[in-house]
């Protein structure tokens, strides 16, 4: 019986044997933009393109500084070879199955004693290959000899796909093994592809006011494109008078008679869970609804409002007013398969009650599989889940690596303003993929997204363009004026309406140069306090951590509220962004960098002076900037003392979205933002301000010494 080493000498010799064929030229060309005649590998991976055994991503880029895998590094070494990766014996390696892309090379390999895997039965071929190991796998091959271009690396150094290229094709020209030539293919006409354009929206929340400019740009590209696809990533919910007054019906009405092929939910729609009258508003707003919802891991099944509007299958006939896993809609002969996706941070942040959330990842695989089942092969998430968000819980980017089969991601929830399609063309471990898109168009109706992008016969992405549509230079569709004209005029009316407060002296937010030395961006003020008091209760309502701290830039705080009876309008003028409540975990040190970055210009202004509740903030303006902040002290909820800051220690405060993401120059809260440190609860500022005037019993409108400038008491 032949061994496994005799068969080895025999596959070899084999390959020796193959019919002369041209080797590829060393002066082959590199088609890839990131490999240049200058750079050290390009003669490799030039070689090995042309000989059909590498190929780059869809981006056109061959990466080359990006690390191997073994499994990665089996597939090139037998494609080099001209291995049989079809007629092969099972290598029974735990981890590697005939799902694996790399199941026939691995195959092939160890059949011949090229490989071998751990004692604990693994391949492990998603772990990053090290020089030291591609040693012994190429000096186990009698055919290869010694190579050159191999030598001078640290044996743990990993493996690029630039000087793995390099080495093969370096072993392949000193064997006498020649790289089989590709035969040049004739030119066939193709197919101009199925296009489809999509547009899209997020995050509206409740500014309906807004909807007659979306109206008039969904018009005009309806009017200029074909195939047109209309979607809405979620969060129509909360944020304005007409959310307040109307609950979603003032919103419904236009987005009706704009019409909208899908919507997914955001965590906002869950807002009113905790109601006595629960998610009524939600069911009504649904079954109003003129196109379907989509949620493949929501569950409304145990919610007794949500009875006759729920199903979990993947529907090809969709009902207006219904939800649904996913739905395919035939689109000029071709299907479209659209699934929803919400983040799972809603049952922390928003009132499910009873819906319940599931994880993406596994959701979204289902889904893609229905769709495959049924002969659906372009397919759209329709997210809220954040395009780069909280990488703990959920995000696009992991949904697009994670799940193979997803063409385009239509996305919402961290309001990200992407100006033009990302493009993700990797897999969680740098492997090559299909392309999937993603998009998304910021906030408040302040953009229409487009995305044009063509499909091949078999749904793979070919082609794409998009931009974002600003909505602020289109003019507002008549009809959808007159059709808000009774809403509007109702919250006019509200915008009037007196808040139950009166105050006997202003509550004052001074600048500087409109007569007093003291200003709301270098100054504690009595309306900062209050702001931040009201987002600190806010904030120790929804977290079972410790909130230590409530901090607002005075360049949000817009306006002063007069003497006499407060009104919705005064409330909102104060807080006119709709910025949202978030917590965040910073450490110490990264408190202490963000005041520095606060009392930076004083004595003079910043918009970025930060009004604080729960601390005591002590600097000096007489020192080098930088070198400000005297001390910072919490109240421990526990003593009721004041107690120091430390720099290692990890604390949870509450800001407002716009400083949480490092607006004003807080980079450390960027940092903080980016790591998954924040959580941002969607609560409306000025709704919380209102709240935190009426509960109080007396409103001081005097300081209170929270901060403190001691050059100034010198």
């Amino acid at each position: 019986m032949t061994n496994k080493r005799n068969r080895f000498y025999t596959a070899t010799a084999a390959v020796l044997a193959v019919a002369a064929v041209a080797v590829a030229p060393a002066s082959a060309a590199s088609p890839f933009s990131d490999v240049k005649e200058d750079y050290a590998h390009y003669e490799g991976i030039a070689t090995l393109y042309a000989a059909g055994i590498v190929n780059g991503y869809p981006d056109g880029t061959f990466k080359p500084e990006t690390k191997v895998t073994r499994g990665q590094a089996a597939k090139m070494i037998a494609g080099a070879l001209q291995l049989d990766t079809k007629t092969i014996e099972n290598p029974n390696f735990t981890d590697v199955d005939v799902s694996s892309p790399y199941y026939g090379s691995i195959a092939a390999l160890a059949a011949l004693d090229v490989i071998s895997g751990y004692e604990d039965d693994t391949f492990r071929p998603n772990q990053t290959i090290t020089h030291g190991n591609l040693a012994k796998i190429l000096g186990s091959i009698p055919a290869l000899p010694v190579l050159e271009s191999a030598k001078g690396y640290a044996e743990n150094d990993s493996v690029t796909r630039g000087q793995l290229a390099t080495f093969i094709a370096e072993a392949l020209t000193k064997s006498g093994i020649e790289t089989p030539e590709v035969p040049e293919t004739p030119e066939t006409p193709t197919e101009d592809g199925f296009t489809l354009s999509v547009l899209h929206v997020n995050d509206t929340h409740a500014r309906a006011d807004q909807l007659p400019k979306l109206a008039t740009a969904v018009k005009e590209q309806r009017a200029a494109k074909e195939n047109v696809l209309t979607l809405h990533a979620g969060d129509a919910f909360s944020g304005t008078l007409y959310f307040n007054e109307f609950q979603g019906q003032a919103d419904l009405a236009l987005l009706n008679e704009i019409g909208f092929d899908a919507m997914v939910f955001g965590n906002h729609e869950f807002d009113l869970g905790s109601s006595p009258e629960g998610h009524k508003a939600l069911a009504d707003f649904v079954k109003g609804a003129k196109f379907p919802f989509v949620g493949a891991n929501v569950d409304f099944s145990a919610d007794d409002t949500f009875t006759g509007l729920f199903t979990d299958l993947v529907s090809s006939e969709p009902e207006n007013g219904k939800i649904y896993s996913g739905i395919v809609k035939e689109i000029d002969g071709e299907k479209v398969g659209i699934f929803g996706l919400t983040t799972e941070e809603t049952k922390d942040i928003a009132s499910p009650g009873k819906v319940t959330f599931s994880n993406y990842i596994e959701e979204a695989k289902k889904a893609v599989t229905a769709f495959e089942g049924m002969g659906v092969n372009k397919i759209i998430a329709l997210t809220h889940i954040g395009y780069n968000d909280n990488p703990n819980v959920d995000n696009d980017i992991l949904l697009a690596k994670n799940v193979p089969g997803i063409d385009v991601i239509v996305g919402g929830h961290d309001h990200t303003k992407l100006d033009e399609p990302f493009i993700v063309d990797t897999n969680t471990v740098g492997e090559a993929k299909e392309a999937t898109l993603i998009v998304q168009a910021n906030e408040y109706v302040k953009y229409l997204g487009t995305l044009d992008v063509t499909f091949d016969e078999n749904g793979v992405v070919t082609e794409y363009d998009g931009e974002l549509i600003d909505l602020g230079k289109v003019a507002e569709d008549e009809a959808l004026v007159k059709l808000l004209a009774p809403y509007k005029e109702q919250v006019d009316a509200v915008n009037n309406k007196e808040i139950g407060v009166t105050l006997t002296e202003e509550l004052a937010s001074p600048r500087a140069g409109e007569g007093s030395l003291e200003s709301v961006r270098s100054n504690e003020t009595a309306l900062g306090n209050i702001i931040t008091d009201g987002m600190l209760a806010k904030a120790q309502q929804y977290t079972d951590k410790a909130v230590v701290m409530a901090l607002q830039n005075g360049g949000g705080i817009r306006t002063s509220i007069p003497a006499g009876n407060i009104t919705v309008g005064q409330v909102i003028a104060v807080l006119p962004f709709g910025n949202t409540l978030a917590l965040m975990d910073a450490t110490g040190a990264e408190l202490k960098a963000a005041f520095e970055v606060s009392v930076k210009n004083a004595p003079e202004e910043n918009g970025g002076f930060l009004h604080v509740a729960g601390a005591k903030v002590q600097y000096d303006s007489s020192q080098e900037v930088g070198s400000r902040v005297v001390s910072i002290e919490y109240l421990d909820q526990a003593t009721g003392e004041y107690v120091a800051v430390e720099d290692a220690k990890t604390y949870t405060v509450a800001t407002n979205a716009f400083t949480a993401k490092g607006g004003d120059g807080f980079d450390m809260f960027a940092k903080a933002y980016e790591e998954g440190r924040v959580t941002d609860l969607g609560l409306s500022d000025w709704e919380n301000l209102q709240e935190q005037l009426l509960s109080l019993k007396e409103i001081k409108t005097t300081t209170e010494g929270r901060i403190v400038d001691i050059a100034q008491q010198q």
